[in-house]
């Protein structure tokens, strides 16, 4: 007979909504996805039992990424705190992308996050979520900040383009791996660490690449 109370029971009931609503929005997409649908791969029997705790669909994807975002933020404070003053570039870049990777790695495998987080970040409204969750972010705010004060040369318009196509080189290239990773294939790198460590390496080319002159009519 179970002794667990109401809340337990509750909480519980939250955290296999969690768990099926992760998988199926990384699988399928968010969209693609219904209450109902989710309700039964946590094993509920009433359907509005995602409303219920979560109440509408972008709530539930902000749970979802609060879910993970505090374990990858205890990741990166204890990694930026290790930087001594003299870090340089990749040194700020590698405890932007480590962090992500370890805590992946850590959660085993199968995983779903980086499936479900580059799903939300081609949602225009989803991707509203998860910016602003991240940007509420202290851990992060301080390695963006040490990250950008290594490129003191870079014009405006180009430190936010380059930031940009290293925020989509992170989310799809973890995202790709972790979907190999489910299904049984091959990846380019043997780890999570080798992988961190090669997007890494991108990244940094990335920030460093030169800077070319406008051309006509921009």
């Amino acid at each position: 007979m179970s002794t667990s109370g109401p809340s337990e029971r509750a909480a519980a009931t939250r955290e296999r909504i969690l768990e099926a609503a992760e998988r199926l929005f990384a699988e399928h997409g968010v969209h693609a996805v219904s209450n109902r649908a989710v309700a039964e791969a946590a094993g509920q029997g009433n359907n509005t039992v995602v409303g219920y705790h979560f109440g509408t669909k972008a709530d539930l994807v902000r749970a979802l990424i609060r879910r993970q975002a505090g374990a990858m933020d205890a990741r990166r404070e204890e990694t930026a705190a290790r930087l001594p003053p003299e870090a340089d570039l990749r040194d700020w870049v590698d405890a932007l992308v480590r962090p992500v990777a370890d805590h992946l790695a850590a959660a085993g495998a199968p995983t779903w996050y980086a499936r479900f987080g580059a799903q939300v970040m081609t949602d225009p409204a989803l991707r509203e979520i998860m910016v602003a969750e991240s940007l509420a972010s202290r851990s992060l705010t301080v390695v963006l900040d040490g990250l950008n004060a290594r490129l003191p040369t870079l014009p405006p318009e180009v430190r936010l383009e380059r930031g940009e196509i290293c925020r989509q080189l992170l989310v799809h290239h973890f995202a790709e791996r972790e979907r190999a990773l489910a299904e049984g294939l091959p990846t380019p790198r043997s780890s999570w660490a080798d992988a961190a460590t090669g997007l890494v390496d991108v990244l940094v080319g990335v920030w460093t690449a030169p800077v070319s002159p406008a051309g006509p009519g921009a």
